[in-house]
């Protein structure tokens, strides 16, 4: 390839990536009105793609809704109580659940542990001692830990009453 191709060639790569592109009349355009040339066979690979990116997890998307707590049913796992929220995808295909907890005194839900998906804990009532990756820290009434992933994380109820608190799981467990 001649030098001055080769450089028309990376200028054209680089403004494909820096500027969105508009289709005409089956032609593609990016921002600086250079025509992108893609064949009916680059559009047959795309599709497939793109459909799949629509619905990655075959789940429909959680619609809008108000929760009223006595409506909620209350779960046990041991001696922590959970009332299950929402669960499942944004519009997006994004995972989130939320659920609210409550853990009594000198307790903890789970060992330490870690995972793919992100949590965040809104602290309601009590006092909650959350460890993350070995460092340990106080949180009462409206305290937020974030819990990134894969980081080793865990918590126990270190006040006299119950803790009530909120876990918002975010994203899913595929790495």
């Amino acid at each position: 390839m001649p030098r001055d191709q080769a450089r028309y060639a990376a200028q054209r790569a680089w403004l494909s990536r820096r500027h969105p592109t508009r289709a005409v009349r089956g032609r593609v355009y990016t921002a600086a009105n250079e025509l992108m040339n893609w064949t009916r066979r680059d559009f047959s690979f795309l599709m497939p793609a793109l459909a799949m990116s629509q619905t990655a997890s075959g789940k429909e998307d959680l619609p809008s809704n108000a929760f009223r707590y006595e409506d909620m049913t209350v779960s046990q796992s041991g001696a922590l109580s959970a009332r299950q929220i929402l669960q499942g995808n944004t519009h997006s295909g994004y995972p989130i659940d939320l659920h609210e907890s409550e853990l009594p005194p000198g307790q903890a839900p789970h060992p330490p542990h870690h995972h793919v998906h992100e949590e965040m804990l809104l602290i309601r009532e009590g006092i909650l001692e959350v460890t993350i990756v070995g460092k340990t820290t106080r949180l009462g009434p409206g305290s937020v830990a974030f819990l990134a992933s894969n980081q080793e994380h865990g918590w126990r109820n270190a006040g006299a009453t119950p803790a009530r608190y909120f876990v918002l799981a975010l994203g899913g467990d595929k790495a």
